[in-house]
C-alpha cells in the first residue's frame, strides 16, 4: 500500500514499483484515515508512509497503522527522511522499519527504483496463517519463533556470572524501536557504560542521541576520539566510523575507526564487540537487535572466545531477524528474547553481591 497526499507521487512510486514482478501494489491513499480505512480489509506486507500529509500526518498515525495491518512493516518514503532527520528517527522509534528519501532529496538519480525495491525485499512479505478463513482475509501473523528453553531449534551458550563491565548494542533494519523498549526496561543503574552501533546515516545520530537519552534517563553523546566511558552513560557511533576502544592513562577511552569491517558496515558492530572484548574480556556483555545481514557476529564471536555474554532479540519480536539470528544459530547467544525481557537479563547481571 502506498499512503501518499501527492497523487504525482503515488503514480511515480507505484510504475516504479510495478515494473518489478515480485511487488504488487494492493492499494494507494491520500490521508492517513482513507489508509486505515483500507487496512481494514486487505492484506498488506508493506505500507510506504509519507511523513507530511493534510490532516493527520503520517507520524502521528504510524501507531495505528501498524496495528491496523497486522503485521505489516512500514516503510516512510518521504522529503523528510532525510531533511527531517529528527521525524525520520521518530517514526523509527515508534516502529518504523526503515526510512528513504523520495526522489529528488537523496542521491539515487536514475537508481532509486532499484534502492527502494532492495529496502522492500529487505524488509520482507508477512507470514499469514490462512489454513482457517482458506484465504488471504485471515491477516493474522504466523508466530514463527520458538520458546527460548528446552524447546528452542538452537542451542543457548552457558557463560559463568560475571558481573557487567561494559554493555554493547548493536541494531540495524527496526532495531531503534528493539533499542527503546530495552534501555525503557534496563534498571536505573547497572554499573557500566553503553555503547550503540544503530545503522543510520551521520544525519540522524545527533536526533538518535537525543531519542536513546529520552528512553534510556542515561545521559547520551555521539562518540568522539579521546571520551572515556563511565558507568550509565550512554555512547553511540557516529554515521561515519566504527565505535571502538583504547586504554589509555589507566582509562578506557573512545578511538574512532573507518577501516572496512567484515560486514561492509560503516558503522559496524563488529569492531564495537571485538573492542568490547580485548578491554573487558569476561566482563564484556552485548545485546543484537533487529537487523539484516551478518554484521555483529564476528565481534561476538570474539566476545564469546573471552568468556563475555551475547543477548539476541528474538524473531516474533524483531522486524528483520537477520543479525539476530546469525548470531543465534552460531551457538554465540546465552538468551533469545523480546528486548524487554533481555534488560531483564542484563539487569540480573547488574545486582550487586550476586556476580562475581
Amino acid at each position: 500500500m502506498i499512503v501518499d497526499d501527492s497523487p504525482v507521487a503515488r503514480a511515480v512510486l507505484a510504475r516504479m514499483i510495478s515494473t518489478f514482478p515480485d511487488f504488487e501494489i494492493v492499494a494507494t491513499a491520500g490521508r492517513a484515515d482513507e489508509a486505515l480505512e483500507k487496512l481494514t480489509g486487505l492484506s498488506v506486507d508493506i505500507v510506504l508512509l509519507d511523513v507530511e500529509m493534510p490532516g493527520t500526518s503520517g507520524l502521528n498515525v504510524l501507531p495505528e497503522i501498524l496495528r491496523a495491518g497486522n503485521g505489516a512493516k512500514v516503510l516512510i518514503v518521504s522529503s523528510n527522511a532525510e531533511d527531517g532527520a529528527e521525524a525520520a528517527v521518530r517514526a523509527l522509534s515508534l516502529g518504523a522499519a526503515d526510512t528513504l528519501p523520495k526522489p529528488g532529496t537523496g542521491n539515487f538519480g536514475g537508481r532509486f527504483a532499484h534502492v527502494l525495491a532492495d529496502r522492500l525485499r529487505r524488509i520482507g512479505r508477512v507470514e499469514r496463517d490462512e489454513s482457517e478463513s482458506g484465504g488471504e482475509e485471515n491477516v493474522t501473523p504466523i508466530v514463527r519463533a520458538a520458546a527460548v528453553g528446552n524447546s528452542a531449534p538452537y542451542v543457548l551458550r552457558k557463560v559463568e556470572p560475571y558481573r557487567i563491565g561494559c554493555l554493547g548494542l548493536g541494531a540495524s533494519t527496526g532495531g531503534l524501536k528493539a533499542l527503546s523498549d530495552f534501555l525503557r526496561h534496563l534498571p536505573d543503574t547497572i554499573g557500566a557504560p553503553i555503547l550503540i552501533t544503530q545503522h543510520l546515516p551521520p544525519v540522524f545520530m545527533p536526533h538518535f542521541a537525543r531519542q536513546v537519552e529520552a528512553a534510556s534517563g542515561r545521559l547520551t553523546r555521539v562518540a568522539e576520539p579521546g571520551l572515556p566511558l563511565k558507568a550509565e552513560e550512554i555512547l553511540v557511533a557516529p554515521g561515519d566510523a566504527h565505535l571502538c576502544l583504547e586504554r589509555r592513562g589507566g582509562m578506557v577511552r573512545v578511538t574512532l575507526s573507518t577501516d572496512p569491517a567484515s560486514s561492509g558496515c560503516l558503522p559496524s558492530v563488529d569492531p564495537m564487540l571485538a573492542s568490547i572484548a580485548r578491554m573487558y574480556g569476561k566482563r564484556g556483555a552485548a545485546v543484537i537487535f533487529s537487523g539484516m545481514g551478518r554484521d555483529g557476529l564476528v565481534g561476538a564471536g570474539e566476545l564469546a572466545e573471552r568468556g563475555g555474554v551475547i543477548f539476541a532479540q528474538d524473531e516474533e519480536s524483531s522486524a528483520v531477524w537477520g543479525m539476530p539470528r546469525v548470531v543465534t544459530e552460531a551457538g554465540l547467544a546465552s538468551a533469545v528474547a523480546p528486548p524487554a525481557q533481555l534488560a531483564g537479563h542484563v539487569a540480573e547481571r547488574a545486582q550487586e553481591g550476586v556476580w562475581k
